[in-house]
């Protein structure tokens, strides 16, 4: 069964990397089919498979194309199995990501069909979209609830239930349910109680599933060589074969050595300057920046056995030093070549703030929030640049915007929105509505970084003005 499993997996791989390449070409809807004829070897193939298809799909979008035809659509409205009900409106979605329907009927499909790790995704998608739009569906809440409550994401369900009881305050069932849901919530949490945080306790229950997944395919360096030894084969035969080039310089870079990252990446880099293709110089970028992120953790290491290294301290920060330019570099070649990729504008705009080039970055972001899975992301990386320009009231009003569109107010995304909308008040003196959100924030998290204290500080400030 297990061997049944991988040929499955690389079967899918194939057809991934194939459609990798024909997307490159603009070719997005033949890219469309081969994902999905992929994702039919491997369902669960969330980030080879769904992610990249999804991003496609936006990309495709954004440059015009075409939603799918009367024929597509009687085609693939139905499905003789969940898995392919599920692909069929993937597909669709993939080629009308605005319409909300083909992703629920995607989500409905998953959940009937138990590939829950995918309607966790697809569900999160949908609440985001959903909560942004001009006019949220109360039948799209519904469903986003009881997706939720099935796979156990009950604090995402009472999330959910919320904007439905909001809608409908005079609904008594709805009332009940809310309780039951939020009870439930509360059982979940407690059964976590022992083991510390209930947030920490999943994460960890994850990795640890991550972990057991990725113990099969852990690469001794035996198996390393001998990857390298195949792909010099095939280089040998077919030299200008795109898939042959990258298939070396990933056993390559594998190897996690200098000698061996630096010739993959001049392999690259030469197959770039021949071919101008993009890829190939992406590729190379990506190898040298995870070759920079090595050497920094094997550096801190060093360090971490033997604290008084100064040399190695010094090397950490150009080391960090390097890495920073490296990324801003690679994420500008990305956004240049790939204009419509929504993750390269976010990436590029995010090394832009750290350079402190907050005019760069904004409208980068402001392209960015398109994608629905970055909107929140982007939104908050904008109100800072706009706090760090001093443009306090824009700032506000963009943080506003983001926590009124997050389901959730007290996990780390919430909190940090509330707590960067505090400090955007603090700053233009309007120390009593700083107060009112440290407080909130207080309230659910009393360790919050420095919560507490600028509670406090801010008291105290109005303690002494009422007191003169």
């Amino acid at each position: 069964m297990q061997q049944e499993d991988n040929q499955e997996s690389a079967r899918a791989k194939a057809f991934f990397d194939r459609a990798v390449q024909i997307a490159e070409r603009k070719n997005y809807d033949y890219a469309i089919e081969l994902y999905i004829e992929g994702l039919s070897h491997d369902p669960e193939a969330l980030e080879q498979g769904h992610l990249p298809l999804c991003e496609l799909a936006l990309r495709r979008s954004a440059e015009g194309g075409k939603k799918p035809s009367v024929v597509e659509k009687v085609k693939r409205l139905r499905g003789k199995t969940h898995l392919e009900q599920m692909l069929n409106a993937e597909y669709l979605f993939a080629k009308d990501p605005d319409h909300l329907p083909y992703a629920e009927a995607m989500l409905k499909a998953a959940l009937a069909g138990g590939y829950l790790k995918i309607a966790h995704w697809i569900a999160n998608l949908i609440f985001q979209t959903n909560n942004t739009a001009e006019k949220p569906s109360i039948q799209t809440y519904i469903l986003l609830k009881d997706s939720y409550k099935a796979i156990g994401e009950f604090d995402k369900a009472v999330a959910a239930i919320q904007y439905i009881v909001r809608a409908k305050p005079n609904d008594k069932e709805l009332a009940d349910e809310y309780k039951n849901l939020s009870a439930e919530l509360t059982m979940a949490k407690g059964k976590y109680q022992t083991e510390g945080d209930f947030r920490k306790s999943i994460k960890d229950r994850e990795s640890q599933e991550k972990l057991q997944s990725q113990a099969g395919v852990i690469k001794t360096e035996d198996y390393r060589l001998k990857a390298i030894e195949d792909a010099r084969a095939k280089i040998a035969l077919k030299p200008d074969l795109p898939a042959n080039i990258f298939d070396l310089a990933n056993a390559l870079a594998d190897m996690e050595n200098d000698k061996d990252e630096n010739e993959a990446i001049a392999l690259l880099e030469h197959h770039y300057q021949a071919k101008s293709d993009f890829s190939f110089k992406q590729r190379a970028g990506e190898i040298r920046i995870n070759q920079l992120k090595r050497k920094i953790k094997e550096t801190k290491s060093a360090l971490k056995a033997n604290p008084e290294d100064e040399q190695a301290m010094v090397e950490i920060e150009k080391l960090a030093i390097k890495l920073e330019n490296a990324e801003l570099e690679h994420y500008k070649l990305c956004t240049e070549n790939y204009p419509t990729n929504l993750k390269m504008k976010y990436e590029y705009a995010r090394h832009l703030v750290k350079k402190e080039l907050y005019d760069e970055a904004i409208p980068l972001f402001q392209q960015a929030q398109k994608d629905p899975r970055r909107k929140i992301a982007s939104m908050n990386q904008m109100g800072y640049c706009f706090f760090k320009k001093g443009w306090l009231p824009d700032a506000i009003d963009i943080y506003t915007k983001a926590i009124n569109s997050y389901e959730l107010k007290d996990d780390a995304i919430g909190k940090e929105l509330r707590y960067n909308l505090a400090l955007a008040y603090e700053q233009q003196g309007q120390t009593q509505k700083a107060l009112e959100v440290y407080r909130k924030i207080a309230q659910a998290d009393f360790s919050y970084k420095d919560v507490s204290r600028r509670v406090e500080k801010l008291r105290n400030n109005e303690t002494e003005t009422t007191s003169q």
